[in-house]
């Protein structure tokens, strides 16, 4: 196997879950790791004196498997491999390949003393029919691109490069942990993004949705792009896309909400971009209209758009909100009477609100940041995250952080 940078956080929650009576499903947008992860579970394993024989080890979409595109040669291939002596860990890279896999991963629990890993590229492994089939009985490791705290292990860097300056590298060419072998080649590293993203929108979109439209597909991502962290609709989104010429739905010229929905659905499924509701603060719900969308990783945004520094607030949005989701907090956009908060973030005991901005140098910057968190009557923690570098830490009991120390925090 080759090199293999270790990736403490995800590996920890599969060994948490080891010999757990859950099958445990490794989700992300293609190379962002979980091959890796699965390869670091699998040396694990070796530490651990689990015997080569224990382990069934296979990513379905090497041509090796090829016949194996059903859950009953799949199962029958399998079953075969299974000692007798002893759990055997089943670890499946790739499985969406193999049609109607859940009947088969269900039987091997039933079957066999087994403990089972998987990993999967699109959303739609987990749909209806499996969760109804596995219901209660597997656990989602949702594995995200590189963090920053990742990134600055994964590269090498000169001891006179500022952290500021590795932070700009992180903006710049994103966290896919693959762009490491080119070392901050631009060329190369937007040749490398562009293969991966060809390939997510042909094989985890495309292939799986026979009527999409690849010009529309392109169009609605290159909008969402250039808006990332706008409060924005579908039928709004449709509605812009029409002004320029956009989309052709059936035979009209414009652009429904619907069918821009149905992209977004998609591009959700293949975890391209991620899209957060907007929650009621003080009426406590959720709003049906008008969400958000951040891109999983900013990589590919500077690769289709072009690198600029222009949109930074948006920008540090975008990373602020995937380390929420590496935190494990459920998000929200927070709307309070008629201002917005950037983020609700909660998990089970606790709740934080978060604003995002380049500066807090100027008078009206503050005082549009804080007005939002001034008007939470609640006792969580409120925090303002920026890029100064300054001696206020706090606002009125309101937090004020460097954003790159809250990162690395």
């Amino acid at each position: 196997m080759a090199e293999l940078i270790n990736r403490p956080a995800y590996l920890n929650q599969l060994i948490q879950n080891k010999d757990v009576d859950l099958v445990k499903i490794v989700t992300g947008i293609r190379r962002c790791g979980k091959s890796s992860l699965l390869d670091l579970f699998h040396r694990y394993l070796i530490r651990q004196n689990v015997a080569e024989a224990n382990i069934i080890h296979m990513n379905l979409e090497s041509l090796r498997y090829r016949e194996l595109s059903d859950y009953l040669s799949f199962y029958d291939y399998v079953s075969e491999r299974i000692t007798k002596n002893g759990k055997t860990y089943l670890i499946f890279d790739e499985l969406q390949e193999v049609e109607h896999w859940e009947k088969a991963i269900e039987s091997f629990r039933l079957d066999f003393d087994v403990d089972i890993y998987i990993t999967g590229s699109n959303a739609h492994m987990l749909s209806a029919e499996f969760s109804t089939l596995l219901s209660g009985r597997y656990v989602e490791i949702r594995m995200l691109p590189l963090s920053f705290k990742e990134f600055l292990t994964f590269y090498e860097f000169e001891s006179s490069v500022s952290i500021e300056e590795k932070f700009q590298r992180y903006l710049q060419f994103g966290g896919m942990p693959i762009l490491r072998e080119y070392r901050f080649n631009e060329a190369r590293s937007a040749q490398a993004l562009e293969g991966i993203y060809s390939t997510v929108v042909l094989r985890d979109i495309l292939q799986r949705n026979q009527q999409a439209d690849q010009v529309s597909l392109q169009k609605i991502v290159r909008f969402l792009c250039s808006n990332i962290g706008s409060v924005v609709s579908p039928n709004s989104i449709g509605g812009a896309l029409s002004n320029e010429g956009g989309i052709r739905n059936g035979k009209t010229k414009g652009v429904a909400g619907k069918t821009v929905e149905k992209y977004i659905s998609m591009l959700n499924s293949a975890f391209v971009f991620y899209s957060v509701g907007r929650y009621d603060v003080k009426g406590k719900q959720l709003l049906k209209t008008l969400g958000k969308n951040y891109i999983s990783d900013l990589g590919f945004r500077n690769m289709l758009l072009g690198y600029r520094d222009a949109d930074r607030g948006h920008i540090l949005e975008n990373i602020v909100y995937l380390e929420l989701l590496r935190r494990d907090y459920r998000v929200y956009i927070g709307k309070v009477g008629k201002t917005e908060v950037d983020f609700v973030a909660e998990k089970a005991n606790d709740k934080l609100y978060i604003q995002v901005t380049e500066s807090m140098q100027s008078p009206e910057t503050r005082e549009r940041e804080l007005r939002p968190l001034y008007m939470i009557a609640d006792n969580y923690e409120k925090i303002v995250l920026s890029m100064d570098r300054n001696y206020i830490t706090s606002y009125d009991g309101i937090k004020s952080l460097y954003l790159i120390d809250w990162l690395l925090g």
